[in-house]
């Protein structure tokens, strides 16, 4: 009995460090460990974008929507915004057509056009061979992609070339391409030697050089019809992210912070009650186990609040209700348990014996029932939405937390406080119901 009680003792040392740790970083308006809230928490907007994947290759459809995550994070980035949050996910619409989508979360920006304004328009690059027909007195030029888009753009750069009017210097821009984009660029030219290469920038040509040779290193440069002022603006843009891909704002939602506030305190009281009630209802019921029980489950909690903090998890009202609803495995992993030692004190077994015994004989039930919970909640989090991966990553690491909470916390605390035998006092406490041990 003696191990129990000093694992019981570092337990509830580690329980009351773990409870001041939530209390006082949260207290303190300068922790880093503050709760990570969601914009339905904390306010602000969200931009739901489709990628337009219809002149991309299936094959390159992946990399270019997590080429264009990356570069849509750097944008938002430049802006300032507050941990902006930048998703993609794949949609099926009723047609059964897929469409790619781009989700942008913007915290404490609640002015829709404003967020729309701080994310703006970033360029479309794209580098096109063009080749022209003619046919009697019509001439028309159809345009060849050849795959180099920005999502292969290093860097952008402005020089003054020598102009063609007064000897004025004409605003160039230089692009500097990655590895890939560099290989890429140099096969285009080699290849074709004597060809236009036209630049389109959102969808429009600004430039038709001629490929006069083989050009390395992932060098090109733009000579397009643009002031200086456009120039320094373009340059701006590229550098900011050229989108590999083109995108289209599908719709917005903004939460303020005074729904957002109304939302916690919302969850914070149902789960205050129903914390309260179900410890009632487990002290009533199983009298000094229950009381373990509601210890237990007080310590599950601190450890788990503790863990969002530290990740952090960023928390959503779905996030609060997968945290609450794992808080019931708990409770029914302890009732199984109570359950099976009841049965042996009724057998005549000494409580120490009922509990040792009891524990064992519910461990395949526990085990089992949480495995199918946390094989759901993964599916969950694999193939559901933003919104359904908040509530599945807490419910797994609530349903996990409730392992030790049920199996390891509630067996200590009885075994360090339990005796050999059921006798006086201790007849009614292990009891249940109206009826004692």
């Amino acid at each position: 009995m003696t191990r129990y009680r000093v694992f019981a003792a570092i337990a509830l040392i580690a329980g009351f460090l773990l409870t001041y740790f939530v209390w006082s970083t949260e207290a303190d308006p300068y922790s880093a460990y503050h709760f990570k809230l969601g914009l339905d928490l904390a306010g602000g907007t969200e931009l739901v974008y489709k990628a337009d994947m219809s002149q991309t290759p299936p094959d390159e459809r992946s990399d270019a929507l997590s080429a264009l995550q990356g570069v849509i994070e750097r944008r938002v980035n430049l802006f300032g915004v507050a941990e902006p949050l930048v998703q993609t996910e794949q949609a099926s619409a009723l047609s059964g057509v897929t469409e790619d989508r781009l989700i942008v979360d913007l915290p404490g920006v609640t002015d829709i056009k404003a967020a729309v304004a701080a994310l703006g328009e970033t360029p479309t690059l794209e580098f096109k061979l063009a080749t022209t027909t003619r046919t009697g007195t019509t001439t028309a030029t159809t345009y060849l992609s050849t795959g180099l888009t920005g999502r292969y753009l290093s860097s952008a750069a402005l020089e003054f070339g020598s102009g063609a009017t007064a000897g004025l210097a004409a605003p160039q821009v230089l692009l500097n391409f990655n590895s890939d984009g560099a290989k890429l660029f140099e096969k285009i030219t080699s290849e074709n030697v004597g060809q236009p290469l036209a630049i389109f920038l959102d969808g429009q040509p600004i430039s038709e050089p001629i490929i006069q040779e083989a050009i390395p290193g992932g060098q090109a440069t733009i000579t397009g019809r643009f002031t200086a002022t456009e120039a320094r603006d373009l340059v701006r843009n590229l550098n900011f992210g050229a989108l590999p891909v083109p995108i289209e704002l599908e719709n917005s939602s903004s939460v303020g912070p005074t729904l957002g506030a109304a939302a916690i305190s919302a969850g914070v009281f149902a789960g205050i009650v129903g914390f309260i009630i179900v410890a009632l209802f487990m002290i009533g019921w199983y009298r000094l186990p229950g009381i373990v029980s509601a210890l237990a489950l007080a310590e599950y909690l601190a450890f788990m609040l503790s863990v969002i903090k530290v990740i952090p998890v960023t928390l959503t009202a779905s996030g609060i209700a997968g945290l609450i609803i794992s808080v019931g495995m708990a409770v029914d992993a302890n009732v199984l348990i109570f359950e099976r030692t009841k049965e042996e004190l009724r057998e005549g077994k000494s409580p120490r014996e009922a509990v040792h015994i009891g524990f064992s004989r519910a461990w395949p039930a526990i085990r089992d029932g949480h495995l199918t919970m946390i094989i759901s909640g993964i599916i969950l989090f694999w193939l559901g939405t933003s919104i359904v991966q908040g509530f599945a990553l807490v419910f797994v690491l609530g349903v996990l937390a409730s392992f030790v909470s049920a199996v390891s916390l509630s067996r200590v605390f009885l075994l360090a406080i339990v005796p050999e035998h059921k006798e006086g006092l201790w007849s009614f406490l292990m009891g249940s119901g109206g009826h004692n041990a």
